[in-house]
């Protein structure tokens, strides 16, 4: 199996009319599992999705960098569409909606 494709995005970005975002729509809502990583700055969670990501590139997978609006060298999330997999960035200003807000088994994100 050959190395797979990495494709780099933005889920938001700050326009000329404010913060717009694409984050309802980083993963499909039957999502196998969504990972939501916390942690205080510099601590490295970018660079932990970052590895993750990479891992997978070699395993032939196709991966989604979801790069920060304010800062392009960081991730706000990796996705890996054909495993529905996607781990993302809890911490302020993203927010992780939690089971108890959505009745559903798995956490959301906004």
């Amino acid at each position: 199996m050959g190395k797979g494709r990495l494709t780099k995005v933005f889920p938001g970005g700050n326009t000329a009319y404010g913060f717009y975002s694409f984050y309802d729509h980083i993963i499909e809502p039957d999502a196998t599992r969504i990972f939501v990583i916390k942690g205080g700055p510099g601590v490295g969670k970018s660079t932990f999705m970052r590895k993750i990501g990479e891992a997978m590139l070699d395993r032939g997978y196709d991966v989604e960098f979801h790069c920060c609006s304010s800062d392009n060298g960081s991730l706000d999330g990796v996705v890996i569409p054909a495993i529905r997999i996607a781990l993302l960035d809890g911490t302020a200003p993203h927010r992780a909606v939690s089971t108890k807000e959505t009745g559903d088994k798995r956490s959301r994100y906004q």
